[in-house]
């Protein structure tokens, strides 16, 4: 699957607040076993937003996480746009979203909050543990959450656990070779594509390294490609050490 995340909040990108949406999600993906595949902050700007969404929905593969603007002040946009792209048809009142906003507020529900509760048609819930003002899902893949971290991330949790009931952890392997990652291209290019690879070169003191990073769900074909990468290096006289060293003093600066 193709995991998007998108931000929305003109404060994040005008540097009023601080994102705490990018590292929580891709952590309790990574726990999983699934990373993202995107991820856009952008501005609370209609055209833009819809366009993103676009996107997003165009891809077959698709599934997004959404954070912020799903309030009732002018700014926040995300429901009537969701609406108009993930449904093709105006906001609908949802009666239990209704219901438990006005359980959580009476009276002062009115005459702002309540439009809380009008969302795309045939919307799902995800539980708000702070205040019941639910977030919502779209087709099973779209999920939209408020931008506030306390009330956002319980909702992603619910969201994930229900996305993703059978996850299986990553396993990965990485080592620091002490040679360019050009010596190591004829090994790389034989790796299958239920390897993730990643070759992350730099400069160590003087000296060119590569630290490459082996990853899948499957232990056993990391570590078959690991050891193939030990033979190979062992063949070529290279150099490696285990782990990600590049910024080891005593490796990258041995005369400190």
């Amino acid at each position: 699957m193709h995991i998007y995340q998108v931000i929305i909040g003109s404060e994040i990108l005008g540097r009023r607040r601080s994102d705490k949406h990018f590292d929580f999600l891709s952590a309790e993906l990574l726990a999983r076993g699934e990373k993202l595949y995107a991820s856009f902050i952008i501005e609370d700007d209609k055209q833009l937003i819809e366009n993103v969404f676009e996107l997003i929905k165009n891809d077959p593969e698709s599934i997004m996480f959404s954070f912020g603007g799903i309030g009732s002040t002018p700014d926040d946009l995300t429901r009537e746009i969701a609406a108009k792209v993930f449904t093709g048809k105006p906001l609908a009142v949802h009666e239990e979203a209704k219901r438990r906003i006005i359980g959580e507020f009476g009276d002062d529900a009115y005459p702002h909050r309540i439009h809380m509760a009008e969302l795309p048609e045939g919307a799902d819930l995800l539980d708000n543990p702070v205040n019941n003002v639910p977030g919502f899902s779209v087709g099973g893949r779209f999920f939209f959450v408020p931008g506030f971290p306390q009330m956002a991330h319980p909702m992603i949790k619910q969201a994930i656990t229900t996305l993703l009931p059978d996850a299986k952890p990553l396993h990965r392997k990485t080592f620091t070779a002490l040679t360019s990652e050009n010596d190591l291209i004829e090994i790389m290019q034989q790796v299958p594509e239920e390897v993730e690879l990643s070759s992350l070169p730099t400069f160590c003191g003087d000296r060119r390294i590569a630290v490459i990073s082996l990853c899948s769900k499957e232990k056993s074909l990391v570590d078959t490609w690991y050891g193939k990468f030990v033979r190979f290096m062992k063949e070529k006289g290279i150099e490696w050490i285990e782990g990600d060293r590049h910024n080891d003093p005593d490796l990258c600066n041995p005369d400190d």
